[in-house]
């Protein structure tokens, strides 16, 4: 598929649809193209061709993701910057990806070092919905996730790749048309918005975001009842803080109601299914390095669902990807053995941006059905039933999901040891009494005050990767391997 021209066509043919509803306003189509218009007008003039990755800075507005479709017509890919981070971050960022030129719709620029366009101020131009031409090899965006040396790793996905997802989400058959009204509840460093807000102007629909300003699991409640939204992807924590309100959430306007990002627990979707009681519950699963998400499994009403210790199977892989589970040394086990889930197909990124190391541990060919096939390794253990469907059986490494943002902890870990002056600290994800997952920190020391390490990592982390908890220990336990024995840390926080 032509991913572009299909933007184009959805726009023009929906130009008196709303396309979306931002902090209590809505935008028509034709706003849409006109903002699109006049972002394109600018980069044509201020941005040279060989430019190929352009900042975002991701605020909640119609301008950043007209921001967006108007660096696809011009084949060039986004390249998201939260302005909340910290900046050494987002410079680090910025280096990495050889951004010079960011689109701001802020009132002042957020960076002086870099060709800032100030989206909102830009005058109105001829409407130009029509795109450049491009390859499946050239990039739609690349995404900057945590990183174990401290310096956050790019994923550039392609539009091949992305059009490869898109394939695969409507072959799901989870249906969006001009008339739905679809939740996006993500920050746009995080990839599952880009399916949010991709596949319904695909479709000509409504997409309804959520203002930072607000906190997010009420504003969601209040979108789904308020609004009757039809269709919503969250992030399975979202359900822990509304299931105290549960008994007072009826939305029988819900149709479709997916799941990513982090495991899903089987009792609480079931709670869930009756507060969306005419809706398809899906649990869908991918990494970033999979294009946004590359298996899913349908939930069931009323008869027995898959589940592992609680948590909803993942499923089968979908159009366009294949599945493997391995051992140590990369061959499949057998059915019911477990192993490291590993994933090929045309939704893979290329690698890593510039960490060939990276790619070198992550990445590995193997021959596959008669042919020679890339594998990623996505550090998840699992195991397949005789159906085929895959089981989630936790972590291979020690990667978290906070918030469904993925965390690798040896980055809290970094940093933390910096500034404490060599003291030895290793970070714990841990379970909450609300089913949620926190960070934990265990310092090997007598207690101190930890008032200017928290300040110190507010520095350097985002806020969903700073510890909410923190503990001393004389001396770190060790298993029989001689290993810290992180289990036995996890116990502190329990």
């Amino acid at each position: 598929m032509n991913l572009t021209f299909e933007i184009q066509s959805s726009i023009l043919d929906n130009y008196r649809n709303n396309a979306f509803y931002i902090n209590n306003t809505y935008y028509t189509y034709k706003d849409l193209a006109q903002i699109i218009s006049n972002i394109r007008s600018e980069l044509k003039i201020n941005v040279k061709k060989t430019e190929h990755f352009i900042g975002l800075i991701t605020n909640d507005d119609i301008y950043t993701y007209a921001s967006i479709i108007a660096l696809w017509l011009e084949g060039k890919a986004y390249v998201p910057l939260n302005p909340e981070f910290p900046k050494d971050r987002n410079l680090s960022v910025i280096k990495q990806a050889n951004v010079i030129t960011v689109l701001d719709s802020s009132l002042d620029s957020a960076f002086n070092s870099v060709n800032s366009i100030m989206t909102k101020k830009l005058s109105d131009s001829k409407i130009d919905l029509h795109p450049i031409k491009i390859s499946n090899e050239d990039f739609a965006y690349i995404f900057f996730t945590s990183g174990t040396t401290g310096t956050p790793k790019g994923v550039p996905i392609t539009f091949g790749n992305l059009s490869g997802f898109i394939d695969a989400q409507w072959a799901l058959d989870y249906t969006i048309t001009e008339n739905d009204k679809c939740l996006q509840m993500f920050e746009l460093t995080f990839d599952l918005s880009v399916v949010s807000y991709l596949a319904p102007l695909l479709k000509g629909a409504c997409i309804y975001t959520i203002p930072k300003d607000e906190i997010k699991y009420s504003y969601i409640f209040e979108l789904m009842e308020d609004h009757e939204l039809t269709y919503s992807l969250m992030v399975p924590s979202i359900l822990h803080y509304l299931r105290p309100y549960f008994d007072e959430i009826n939305c029988p306007s819900m149709k479709y109601s997916l799941f990513c990002g982090e495991a899903l627990p089987l009792d609480v979707t079931e709670e869930w299914s009756k507060c969306i009681p005419n809706a398809t519950i899906a649990n869908v699963y991918g990494p970033t390095e999979c294009t946004i998400y590359c298996m899913d499994y349908t939930y069931k009403r009323d008869v027995e669902n898959k589940a592992h210790n609680g948590v909803l199977t993942i499923g089968k892989d979908m159009k366009n990807t294949s599945t493997i589970i391995v051992d140590d040394n990369n061959n499949e086990v057998e059915t019911g053995k477990e192993g490291e889930l590993c994933l090929s197909g045309i939704q893979l990124t290329p690698g890593y941006w510039k960490n060939e190391e990276k790619n070198k541990e992550v990445f590995f060919n193997k021959m596959h059905n008669g042919k020679e096939t890339r594998f990623y390794r996505t550090g998840d253990l699992c195991r397949a039933d005789e159906d085929g469907d895959v089981l989630y059986l936790g972590r291979v490494d020690f990667q978290a999901k906070i918030q469904g943002f993925r965390v690798e902890l040896s980055e809290i870990e970094f940093h933390a040891k910096a500034a404490l002056n060599k003291a030895n600290a290793i970070a714990i994800a841990f379970t909450n009494n609300i089913h949620n997952t926190e960070i934990g920190l265990v310092i090997e020391s007598e207690p101190m005050d930890t008032k200017q390490l928290i300040e110190n990592l507010n520095l350097k982390l985002p806020k969903y990767m700073i510890p909410t908890q923190i503990k001393f220990i004389g001396n770190f336990p060790l298993n029989t391997n001689g290993k810290t024995d992180r289990n036995k840390l996890t116990e502190l926080f329990i």
